[in-house]
């Protein structure tokens, strides 16, 4: 079985605790896409654990987990990753960790290059985490970044990074009029931190082929939201990688393979951190009421998330996009103590209503149309069986499950690792 974890909004709907529930069914947990930039908050026996690179199995002793070649890599980062985490008692080595020798490295540059640049879009920003990710995976496609393997090719690679860093260094002086990075510098990085990384890097592909030929259960871990998608989100207010779930088997390095499964994330209700279109947006204090309900400050930066009311428009699409089989809706029980709970179930723009999600700068003009739903004003963390749910829960998940044609399969009633309901 290869199943994909994927989020149907702009991120942040619970992936990683997904991934960490139902990562007990299988053999490897891969991250297919992205950096460091955003974060996988997950709460079991052991603590709290915030993850950004590394796959949300790693908390799972039987996983073997793989950070595929579509994933950016900020070295760095991933050592003082995996340091905390040892700390909090969790054991990482060569054998449940596996970097693919394709991964590109998010180099010092790329990070600065990302705060130059936000920096000059002042209000214009496309709300970057500023950890380098769009310029990391501009210079992939310009093929002119290095990849995990390349630390094997001490001499080729040292020269590649000379050359490199004097590109960079144009764009650095000439268009920010910033001091120049020092190629001496950025290879004493790259060696400090990528002796550490070799013994984990590997051909992650074809342990991928070999274990999926075998009959193995393979999870892929997605970041981000469809939304965030580059070719199918809120372009230009994306990530800058495919966190669909078609990409899924490219980005773990078995493009030979197909996703058997797709789980779908949502929360109850929406949220979106950084810049860019979100119809369905809450203002004052009924937004701040919510936010500080769910927790809604993003686990890579610290950011507020904006929130709002769950958008039927939004999440029909990201349905579609992701090619969701079934559904996991989490954080029903945030919604307990509100007497109404308010649904976006269309968009108006230019007097009229639109049930599909439009292109472009147009969402910046649609307004939402909200429908009021009864709440059911009663602790729900509890529940383990849909029986026990109140009926205005069900009617809720109900609505919510015919308005994006898609079933809802799991619901989560709270963080820790037994708070969910099998419908």
């Amino acid at each position: 079985m290869l199943t994909a974890i994927t989020g149907v909004n702009w991120g942040d709907e619970g992936k990683g605790r997904m991934v960490d529930l139902l990562s007990e069914q299988y053999d490897i947990v891969v991250r297919y896409q992205g950096g460091n930039n955003a974060g996988h908050t997950v709460i079991n026996e052991k603590g709290k654990f915030i993850l950004n690179l590394l796959p949300s199995g790693i908390l799972r002793e039987t996983t073997v987990n793989v950070m595929g070649n579509g994933m950016v890599i900020d070295q760095e980062h991933l050592v003082h990753e995996i340091e905390n985490l040892r700390r909090g008692g969790i054991a990482i080595s060569p054998e449940n960790l596996k970097i693919s020798e394709r991964a590109v490295i998010c180099m010092p540059y790329h990070k600065l290059l990302d705060c130059y640049e936000e920096d000059r879009l002042a209000d214009a920003k496309y709300g970057s985490t500023r950890r380098g990710i769009a310029p990391v995976y501009g210079d992939k496609y310009m093929k002119k970044a290095l990849r995990m393997g390349d630390l094997f090719h001490p001499e080729t690679t040292k020269a590649r990074l000379a050359d490199i860093v004097a590109y960079k260094n144009l764009t650095i002086e000439g268009v920010y009029g910033r001091p120049p990075v020092s190629a001496d510098d950025m290879w004493a990085w790259l060696v400090e931190y990528g002796d550490i990384l070799k013994p984990y890097i590997c051909d992650a592909g074809l342990y991928l082929d070999k274990a999926a030929k075998a009959g193995k259960n393979i999870l892929f871990e997605a970041q981000l939201g469809a939304l965030r998608d580059i070719d199918f989100g809120i372009y230009p207010y994306t990530s800058s990688s495919n966190v669909i779930g078609a990409y899924a088997p490219v980005g773990a390095g078995i493009p030979n393979h197909k996703i058997d499964r797709n789980i779908g994330i949502m929360k109850a209700y929406s949220s979106c951190v950084g810049e860019g279109p979100f119809t369905c947006e809450l203002f004052g204090e009924e937004a701040e009421k919510l936010r500080a309900a769910g927790g809604e400050y993003g686990a890579a930066t610290g950011r507020p998330r904006r929130v709002g009311p769950f958008d039927v428009v939004a999440s029909r699409y990201g349905c579609r996009a992701q090619g969701a089989d079934e559904i996991a809706l989490t954080k029903l029980d945030i919604l307990d103590s509100l007497d109404e709970i308010p649904v976006t179930v269309a968009y108006e723009l230019d007097g009229r209503e639109i049930h599909d999600f439009p292109y472009g700068d147009v969402l910046e003009q649609a307004k939402p149309v909200n429908k009021m739903f009864k709440g059911w004003r009663t602790d729900i963390s509890g529940c383990r069986k849909k029986e026990e749910l109140p009926r205005e829960a069900l009617e809720y998940i109900a609505f919510i499950e015919e308005a994006v044609g898609v079933k809802i399969k799991y619901v989560s009633v709270g963080a820790e690792r037994d708070q969910y309901i099998v419908l």
